[in-house]
């Protein structure tokens, strides 16, 4: 009984590490097959690099015109954030108020989260600076008293600046009972943010649409693909080729046109971001400011060569759903 047991043990050991071995094989047949057939998909474009170099172009060109609006709205992002004294708000103070008890206030107010910087200017100095650019100084030199009030300028933090936000401070600090008026230039920074989320919008829309192209620009020459490799098809169909065998060479192709599009957007975009960097330079420069363009980062870039690659896979499987199940074997 003990031998036979040892002999049964041993089979099913050996079973085992056959079902093993059998799992490994085939795992490893499976991804040596997926390499051979990226190769030779490759390869194929390769082959006929006029032909390739056209349909990554159209591709390309598809995708480069929502990814550079996408790259001049950011562009035009950080130019907003880089101004100073964007939607700065004006308190005017009170005449009745002590000048002591206005730079109290200002004080008081400089301690608030939400503001970055305030600065207090007195009635003289604002009398003194309204003779300098007004160009009346010896007319208001007769004056009897100062008609102008004390300012106090509040510039809110700019990592929180939105129109919602600026508004409600400025409702905050004009109901204060120090001030008489306050005066806020917010109706340019709602145009700018509504004009922002406008071109956004208008930019996703372009992208869905030129994506649909792409994806019929696949979808149409995986098809001519298909059609050329008929015989081919159905004679590996004959010899028992299953579907998933047969589709997988035309998904690698519309991998490797969707990814090839997707880089040819990606040098569009750069060679047009270095081609404009000199006269937006020297037009900042005429502003006295330091801004560059800025084109697409690291995870902006892979994210647009991932974002083409599942393009062309898709418009290949569309292609190859459609048109492969019609090629049978008769």
């Amino acid at each position: 009984m003990n031998s036979r047991s040892k002999n049964i043990g041993r089979r099913d050991s050996q079973g085992a590490s056959q079902s093993r071995t059998s799992i490994g094989d085939k795992i490893t047949s499976y991804l040596a097959h997926h390499r051979q057939v990226a190769r030779d998909s490759f390869m194929r474009l390769i082959s006929t690099p006029i032909a390739s170099m056209m349909t990554w172009l159209v591709i390309g060109i598809a995708l480069a015109l929502p990814s550079g609006l996408f790259v001049a709205l950011d562009n035009v992002e950080s130019v907003s954030r880089g101004w100073d004294g964007a939607a700065q708000i004006s308190l005017y103070v009170n005449k009745v108020v002590p000048e002591k008890d206005g730079r109290k206030l200002a004080k008081k107010l400089k301690l608030r989260h939400d503001i970055a910087e305030v600065s207090y200017i007195s009635r003289s100095q604002a009398l003194e600076e309204f003779q300098v650019l007004s160009g009346y100084g010896d007319v208001l030199a007769h004056l009897d008293q100062n008609p102008l009030p004390a300012v106090i300028v509040v510039r809110p933090l700019e990592q929180g600046v939105s129109a919602a936000a600026t508004e409600t401070l400025y409702n905050e600090l004009k109901a204060l009972p120090q001030i008489e008026q306050a005066i806020i230039d917010l109706e340019w920074v709602q145009r700018l943010y509504h004009m922002m989320e406008l071109g956004k919008r208008m930019t996703l829309a372009l992208a869905a649409l030129l994506a649909l192209g792409v994806l019929l620009v696949i979808g149409n020459t995986i098809r001519l693909a298909i059609e050329s490799r008929r015989d081919e098809i159905v004679i590996v169909k004959l010899v028992g080729a299953t579907n998933p065998f047969v589709r997988r060479p035309f998904l690698y192709t519309g991998l490797w046109y969707g990814l090839g599009g997707g880089i040819v957007s990606w040098l569009l975009v750069t060679i047009s971001l270095f081609w404009l960097s000199g006269p937006v330079a020297e037009l900042s420069g005429l502003y006295q400011s330091q801004f560059a363009l800025q084109g697409l980062n690291l995870g902006q870039t892979l994210l647009l060569w991932l974002s083409s690659g599942l393009l062309g896979l898709a418009g290949a499987w569309l292609a190859v759903s459609r048109h492969l199940s019609s090629i049978e074997p008769r």
